[in-house]
């Protein structure tokens, strides 16, 4: 049974990926630079994306099962890689598991009544009037956009032919909301361009492509109703309407959700799916403390660049932050109740985002800290600059010598300063590394190293400092830390790597970050409301497909998948009734 519908759903999405190309662009809006722009994206769902889609679809009483694949991490973010993602056999199977239990779950009683807008005629029966409205709504809302008439019938005559072959309405609904969630239309954010009223000979994303790229980009989930109905009508198309939709979009709740969704990306926190360190050496860091710390840092950033809507450079600096039971320990602090607002004092040396457990912990060694690591995760997660992996033949006698003396971490770091094959990287990475050193490899607070006193100096780029309070000042005032958010940001938003052609707009953005105070809310805007987010490159060449054969043609697969489905599970039920 499983097989069957796998295999369906493989030669869909192989037909999909064959017959679409999907490139992009912009147009120079009144203050932009003339560059070549973005392109129209096609992008697998993110674990977080799919769940965030399906929540807001059906409520958080709805559950999903485990974690998708990753993507492969392309350009600093995982978001990059969902653009060139592989679709392997294992997961069209954890795709196909899950979809059958969120689908079993929609029409069970204890969901039914509200999930589902109508009840049937008969429960034991057919009713293709409910199954209309049902998969219309719920269609609408998974795909991002109305579903065609004839998409609509092939829906709801495969839940037709379950509930006859099942004798249940319901079940026979969920194969066909089965079949809707394993649609490439579903599960791929597909976005399509269509020709420039207002440009002659130019394309843009066409509404319902505008309105998920928004909506992924600042809520990391589909489109709701009201966006949908703004892509409907077409004011999203237009200046005042795309203005009323980011003022809403900005406002809502949903916007802190996806900001975390974006800088647990940009910050590489899916590591902590498989941090792990040494019980021995660190016996109070366990799987707890380092989701607790992932969650510290992530309620930190919200709290301060959206709630408050401060300067993202004091991130760096600041000393207010929150603590929770999970951590105090590590903090040398009396445990809060729960999750508890907390400001460090001033001569503490914990300052800013480099200071916090999550930092600490995930660039270090399971048993011990690495100025190594940790000057490199700076340089690459928060400058966006590129670290040159070790070479292959690095030589670790001299600091393995039981003979040798380095007693620290500066002094063992030394040693590889000496090599002429590890110097580059290392005077790349260590200056800023080896200021973190006041913290163990678990993120505690030390001030010696083997009975010897630490040196925490350093500099970043020509700027000398004391200890880690000068690092993250120096950082903080540092050019390229705006600048590698604006280029992780727009990157995300727009479904794919930037490229040297984008460097004339983000410094456009650039501009417009520091004229507005470094505040998120404002860049966020800012990118929304740009050409090059909304508009497709000059010279786009789609494919001669056009999109509602190929989708039709892909639902049909789907559809028969479901309905064989709901035919062995009615044999199946009658084989047991014997």
């Amino acid at each position: 049974m499983h097989l069957f519908v796998t295999n369906y759903v493989r030669r869909a999405f192989v037909c999909l990926m064959a017959v679409m190309m999907l490139t992009g662009c912009f147009d120079q809006g009144p203050s932009e630079p003339v560059t070549m722009g973005t392109e129209p994206r096609m992008r697998l769902l993110t674990t977080s994306q799919y769940i965030n889609t399906l929540r807001y679809v059906f409520g958080a009483s709805v559950h999903t099962q485990g974690e998708f694949s990753p993507a492969e991490r392309t350009e600093g973010l995982l978001a990059n890689g969902a653009a060139v993602a592989g679709v392997s056999a294992s997961l069209l199977e954890q795709f196909q598991r899950t979809a059958k239990s969120v689908a079993a779950q929609v029409v069970d009683e204890s969901h039914r009544d509200y999930l589902i807008p109508c009840k049937p005629v008969n429960a034991q029966a057919a009713d293709n009037a409910c199954a209309t409205e049902f998969i219309s709504q719920t269609g609408r809302l998974l795909f991002g956009r109305a579903l065609s008439d004839q998409e609509v019938d092939v829906y709801v005559s495969s839940a037709e032919a379950g509930a006859e072959n099942l004798n249940d309405f319901y079940k026979g609904l969920a194969t066909a909301l089965e079949g809707l969630l394993l649609s490439p239309d579903f599960l791929f954010i597909v976005e399509n361009a269509e020709p420039d009223p207002d440009n002659a000979g130019r394309l843009r994303l066409d509404a319902y492509s505008l309105a998920s790229r928004l909506s992924f980009f600042l809520w990391n989930a589909g489109p709701d109703a009201q966006l949908l109905d703004a892509a409907e009508s077409g004011e999203l198309q237009t200046e005042e309407g795309l203005n009323r939709t980011l003022d809403r979009m900005l406002a809502s709740p949903r916007l802190n959700n996806g900001m975390r969704a974006f800088f647990d990306d940009m910050f590489a926190f899916d590591d902590f799916n498989t941090l792990s360190k040494d019980p021995l050496i660190y016996p109070s860091f366990t799987s707890v403390t380092a989701s607790a710390a992932r969650e510290q840092t992530l309620r930190t950033v919200i709290s301060h660049l959206i709630e408050n809507e401060q300067d993202y450079r004091d991130l760096f600096t600041t000393r207010s932050t929150f603590i929770t039971p999970e951590l105090a320990i590590l903090y040398d602090m009396p445990a809060p109740s729960g999750w508890t607002p907390y400001t460090f004092p001033p001569e503490s040396l914990r300052s800013g985002l480099l200071t916090h457990v999550s930092f600490l912990t995930l660039h270090a060694h399971p048993g011990r800290s690495s100025p190594t690591l940790r000057g490199a995760a700076l340089r690459e997660l928060l400058l966006c600059q590129h670290v040159p992996p070790p070479p292959p033949d690095v030589d670790f006698s001299v600091i393995m010598s039981p003979d040798a003396n380095y007693p620290t971490q500066r002094d063992r770091v030394r040693a590889h300063l000496e090599n002429p094959s590890c110097a580059g990287c290392h005077r790349v990475t260590d200056p800023t590394g080896l200021s973190l050193e006041n913290f163990d490899g678990e993120g505690r607070l030390r001030f010696t190293e083997n009975n010897v006193e630490i040196d925490a100096s350093g500099d970043l780029d020509g700027v000398p400092f004391e200890n880690v309070v000068g690092l993250g000042q120096a950082l903080r005032n540092n050019e390229a830390l705006p600048a590698c958010l604006v280029n992780r940001l727009y990157s995300y938003g727009s479904g794919g790597p930037t490229t040297a052609q984008d460097n004339q707009l983000l410094d456009y953005f650039n501009q417009q970050f520091a004229a507005e105070g470094y505040r998120l809310p404002s860049l966020l805007r800012a990118i929304s409301q740009s050409d090059s987010f909304k508009r497709v490159t000059d010279g786009w060449n789609p494919a001669q497909v056009e999109r509602e054969a190929s989708a039709d043609e892909t639902t049909k697969h789907h559809v028969d998948a479901s309905s064989q489905l709901g035919e062995t599970q009615a044999q199946s039920s009658k084989g047991m009734q014997k």
